[in-house]
């Protein structure tokens, strides 16, 4: 779905640049061309000014999203989650970060869930990036208690993992 929507931008990619930030950021547009998170209005200088185009291009962009009526549906539905990924080191938890293989394939967050579960680590926070919206997915888990290291090398003998990381 990702490259469906960067496909439509293709000639832009300053364009393609503003919907980068939409989709990472859980902004949505509103029936007025306007981005918003929640009923919160963002000014699209200051969407311009974080990414380094013209406020024009923002502008733009909002617009093409509203005449294209896929496109209108998924940013008009698009929200954020808090994260306690940036609070962890604040609230004294972990970070468990987990990056894939193929992150297509079936059972990676119940496999590395469970087996967390299995050893008595309470978890306080899954997030899981969609493959299609990201070139390079990874699972992350925020949990209240150390992640032993023997559970990490269980963790990373795991066919799927790539590489395991602990903030």
């Amino acid at each position: 779905m990702f490259d469906e929507i960067m496909q439509k931008f293709e000639g832009s990619p300053s364009q393609q640049a503003v919907i980068r930030l939409l989709l990472e950021r859980g902004f949505s547009v509103n029936d007025d061309g306007r981005v918003v998170s929640g009923s919160i209005e963002i000014p699209n200088t200051q969407i311009a000014r974080e990414i380094d185009v013209d406020r024009r291009v923002v502008d733009s962009t909002t617009d093409a999203i509203l005449a294209d009526e896929e496109l209108r549906r998924i940013f008009q539905n698009i929200s954020s989650i808090p994260s306690l990924m940036d609070l962890a080191p604040v609230l004294d938890l972990n970070v468990l970060t987990v990056n894939v293989n193929d992150a297509d394939q079936p059972g990676i967050v119940a496999t590395v869930t469970t087996m967390l579960a299995e050893n008595d680590i309470s978890i306080r926070q899954t997030v899981s990036e969609d493959p299609e919206f990201t070139d390079e997915p990874r699972l992350y888990i925020v949990t209240d208690d150390d992640v032993p290291g023997d559970v990490l090398n269980e963790l990373k003998n795991l066919d799927f993992v790539h590489k395991i990381e602990l903030k």
